[in-house]
Parts: structure tokens; C-alpha cells; sequence
């Protein structure tokens, strides 16, 4: 199955299903694949629409041409600054939407994959760190370099800093230094560095496996890890104690641990 966000002209952005895995591809190759205000729009609707398709157990986020992602549309925030407020509103009603759109992908009921390449810096970078898993190409580089240029990457310092350990993240915020694909593995950025002929392989490979598994498990399990990373230790564990005796109760569960004992494969419904 194919679909895009835009008829009648090139998509911005490429919705590509293959059994139950969605690909999701930003089409913007001479921006970069910048987090345009249409850009962000896209993703939102691709997300929204994703929350309620059952048929879709994995998705994978990509970018088409030379990079993955460089950010935030520089040229067209420039324009937002001509109104007469000096771009205030426009600019609050941006980072708004894109929170929104961040939170929007750790909110899905699938598990979301980063497909990097290329550079993935700013809110790009914020967007790989927002994914719940991530696999980059030998060649990729990671970056918050907004400080180079005299904004600090504020937002996308949201992200980073639930990623990797906090002097890390403040170096990279504070130095606008680019890191390598390896050095991002080491810090918890990314999952693994694949060479970059391999990268459409690995990532596939990546979401069938995540695809195989019982949906609603998945589903419950997603919401609860981000639940419960943000408590303390006691009450995280009173509240997934109370979400693993709720997945108990499910049907499919039931087969599946039936399954496992009667050394078969389960016949789940979802």
C-alpha cells in the first residue's frame, strides 16, 4: 500500500505501507527535510491517522535525498519575524506544534524507528531522540548546534537530555559540536550503526520483528515505559504492578502463555 499527504504534486512527506509495518518518509530533499510548518502538519495527520489503524504494527520515520533531518525551517522562520510582535506568536505557536508532534510519536500505540542518515541536528536531532528506537548509518552525525548561530536548542534539549546522561547532552547543547553514529550509539542516542548500504535492511528487519509481536501488548507496554520512567522507583513499581496484572486479564495474553507451555505458535485475534 501507498499513500501521501499531498495529491496532485509531490508529497512532502510519503506514507509507504509493506504488510504491517508503515514507512513514513519526509520528502523534502532540498530543505533537508526541514521541520517546516508543512512538514510538521504532515506528520502530524500521518500520526494521527496511524493512533487508530490496527492493521499497522511498526512504523519507520526516514528521510529522502542527503540527510534525515536538519531542523527547523530557518528561511521560514525568518518571515514569522515581520509580524508586528517581531514573530512571538508565531514563533510560541510553532514550538507548540512541534511539542506536540514530538509528543504525539511517544504517544502512538506502535514503536516508532528513526531511520538516520546524513545529519540529524536541532529539532532533527530532537526527533531521533523522540523515537523509540533508532538506527543510523556509519556516516551519520548528530548535532544540537543551534548555539552556533545564537539560538540555543531549547526544545530539542527536551529530548536529548531523556537520552543520554546530562554532561553529554549540555556539552553538545553548549558546543554545537557534530558527534559520530558510533559515539551516538555509545551514549544511548541510537540503538545500533548499521553501514549505510545495509540501512533500508536493518531498519526493515528491525520493525518486522517489532510487527510479530501481540499488538496490545506492545501498545500497553509503550504507554507504561514512558509512564513509569518518570516516577519515582517506589510508585513506578505500584503502577506497572497494576498495568502487568491488567495485561494478564487480556485474552491474547492468555494464548500466548498458553502457547509457550503447550509448545506451540499462539493464535492471537489482535
Amino acid at each position: 500500500m501507498a499513500n501521501s499527504q499531498q495529491e496532485g504534486k509531490m508529497a512532502i512527506l510519503e506514507r509507504n505501507d509493506i504488510g504491517a509495518v508503515a514507512r513514513l518518509t519526509m520528502n523534502a530533499p532540498e530543505r533537508l527535510n526541514a521541520l517546516s510548518d508543512e512538514m510538521l502538519a504532515a506528520l502530524q495527520a500521518q500520526l494521527d491517522s496511524l493512533r487508530d489503524d490496527r492493521s499497522i504494527r511498526a512504523v519507520i520515520l526516514s528521510g529522502a535525498g542527503k540527510a534525515f533531518c536538519a531542523g527547523h525551517d530557518l528561511k521560514q522562520m525568518t518571515q514569522g519575524r515581520q509580524a508586528e510582535d517581531g514573530g512571538l506568536a508565531y514563533f510560541q505557536d510553532l514550538f507548540d506544534r512541534c511539542a506536540k508532534m514530538m509528543m504525539s510519536i511517544q504517544s502512538l500505540p506502535q514503536p516508532v524507528i528513526a531511520q538516520t542518515h546524513g545529519i540529524a541536528t536541532a529539532a532533527g536531532c530532537q526527533l531521533v531522540a523522540t523515537c523509540d528506537l533508532a538506527i543510523a548509518a556509519d556516516s551519520t552525525r548528530f548535532g544540537v548546534n543551534g548555539v552556533n548561530i545564537g539560538l540555543f536548542c531549547s526544545t530539542p534539549m527536551v529530548a536529548l537530555s531523556r537520552n543520554v546522561p546530562r554532561k553529554l547532552a549540555f556539552e553538545m547543547l553548549t558546543t554545537g559540536d557534530f558527534i559520530t553514529a558510533s559515539r551516538a550509539a555509545e551514549i544511548g542516542l541510537i540503538n545500533r550503526v548499521v553501514s549505510e548500504s545495509s540501512l533500508d535492511q536493518e531498519a526493515n528487519a528491525l520493525a518486522e520483528r517489532l510487527a510479530e509481536k501481540l499488538g496490545s501488548a506492545v501498545k500497553v507496554g509503550k504507554e507504561a515505559f514512558y509512564q513509569q520512567i518518570q516516577m519515582p522507583t517506589d510508585l513506578a513499581y505500584t503502577y506497572a504492578a497494576e498495568v502487568m496484572a491488567q495485561n494478564m486479564l487480556h485474552r491474547d495474553t492468555e494464548e500466548g502463555i498458553n502457547a509457550f507451555i503447550e509448545k506451540r505458535p499462539p493464535n492471537w485475534k489482535q
